[in-house]
């Protein structure tokens, strides 16, 4: 795979700079007053309806070109609490305050701010080629995507009401694929995800005498190795299935017994009944471990984000792909889904339209070896020198994703918008 013609300059050079700027500027979930002025700013700057605020930060622009149908293209713009190490000479410094009330270094992890500059840099084609369609863009920068949150709030402070029914919601990601490949599958693309916060409530004391204690932390451990079990003895091997500790927290002297543990799960789903049954076993193991410790109080379990599965319309996917594949890029509709999860098929639920949801590569083709790359797309297996998303090192390839990324959805977008039954765009039909 050699997608040259992706390493064309970027269209205006302006679309870099934003990217830029937004990588150096990163904002937590629900936090992106920043982002999505800029975002907003760069809509108006284009002439384009732009509505602010909607869900808290989120910024819905309409752009209109004559009769035809509505298409809804999707970018989120939240970072996350993670430090970078990437090196690059754009790369954060940023800090925030986390829901805990805690300073944590802001890190654009995952590629939101790709994923943002390409949907501008898109608009900038769509833009410029007016007269090979007819119809309405709804512009969508969604934030809080990180905590499943972002979709919901955006849905429920009106933009049903704002964009109508699309025939299509369309959304993209970029991943450590090389560019010029594509990837989706029909279906179920993406796990149900539910994180949740367990305190385990003990009885401090003074390290010298643990009999006087009950000590949270020996019973924070022993529910974290109970809870693997829930996968490998209570999950059957053909059912995919995921629970992971994502943190753990106790105590701040060295020489004292806390009187409280806290620890946070991860659990990853593809059906209403094994997500039944894990977070019923996970409530089980937690209470039982904690009685076996002899804790005097009951843990206390709380839910406290998550995302529904991600369902990929079949038909509009295959459609889409197609139209992807006739533009140049590397097409493939996988058959397995991914274990990670989105907040994106919300949208399309509540607007009444079907969704289509991919990834993009984002990485130098030279960066895998042949074999490397055979094991890719024969396995969803990445090599250990290619970051992934959320490692601190993640850091998109910018001379190539960016004009990948910006292919994918201008090209997707044009399939769906009909020919122009209308004049030209121009200031007045805006």
């Amino acid at each position: 795979m050699s997608p040259d013609h992706l390493r064309r300059p970027v269209p205006a050079g302006s679309v870099v700079d934003l990217y830029r700027d937004l990588h150096r500027h990163p904002e937590l979930s629900g936090q992106e007053t920043r982002t999505a002025a800029r975002l907003a700013s760069e809509l108006t700057h284009r002439q384009i309806d732009v509505t602010e605020g909607i869900g808290g930060t989120g910024v819905v622009g309409m752009l209109r070109n004559g009769e035809g149908p509505t298409v809804l293209l999707r970018a989120d713009i939240d970072g996350l609490p993670v430090k970078e190490l990437t090196g690059a000479p754009y790369a954060s410094a940023a800090s925030g305050t986390d829901r805990t009330g805690a300073t944590v270094p802001v890190m654009h992890a995952c590629g939101h701010d790709m994923h943002a500059a390409a949907l501008i840099g898109a608009v900038d084609v769509l833009l410029a080629r007016t007269t090979e369609w007819a119809g309405t863009v709804a512009i969508v920068f969604q934030p809080a995507e990180e905590t499943g949150e972002g979709a919901l709030a955006m849905i429920a402070d009106g933009l049903p009401e704002l964009v109508g029914t699309p025939v299509v919601a369309l959304g993209q990601h970029v991943s450590p694929v090389p560019a010029g490949a594509v990837v989706a599958a029909a279906g179920i693309y993406g796990a149900a995800s539910d994180n949740f916060r367990i305190r385990i409530h003990g009885v401090g004391g003074h390290a010298s005498t643990p009999e006087a204690a009950v000590d949270p932390i020996v019973a924070a451990a022993a529910i974290v190795m109970r809870l693997q079990t829930v996968i490998s003895r209570e999950t059957a091997a053909h059912e995919p299935a995921v629970l992971t500790v994502s943190s753990i927290h106790a105590g701040r002297a060295e020489n004292a017994i806390p009187d409280e543990a806290e620890l946070t799960v991860n659990l990853r789903s593809f059906s209403a009944s094994t997500r039944h049954r894990l977070v019923t076993a996970m409530r089980r193991v937690i209470d039982a471990e904690s009685a076996a410790a002899g804790m005097t109080r009951q843990p206390s379990i709380e839910r406290i984000s998550g995302a529904p599965l991600l369902l990929n319309d079949p038909d509009a996917t295959r459609r889409t792909l197609d139209a992807l594949g006739e533009s140049g890029l590397d097409a493939h509709l996988v058959t397995q889904p991914m274990t990670g999860s989105e907040d994106f098929g919300a949208l399309g639920e509540a607007l009444g339209c079907p969704s289509v949801f991919w990834h993009w590569g984002g990485t130098a083709p030279d960066r895998y070896s042949p074999a490397e790359l055979a094991t890719l797309l024969a396995e969803a297996r990445f090599p250990d020198h290619v970051p992934m998303n959320h490692s601190p090192e993640y850091l998109p390839d910018l001379e190539w994703a960016l004009p990948a990324g910006i292919q994918a959805m201008s090209a997707a977008a044009l399939h769906w918008l009909q020919q122009p039954t209308s004049a030209p765009l121009d200031q007045g039909t805006r």
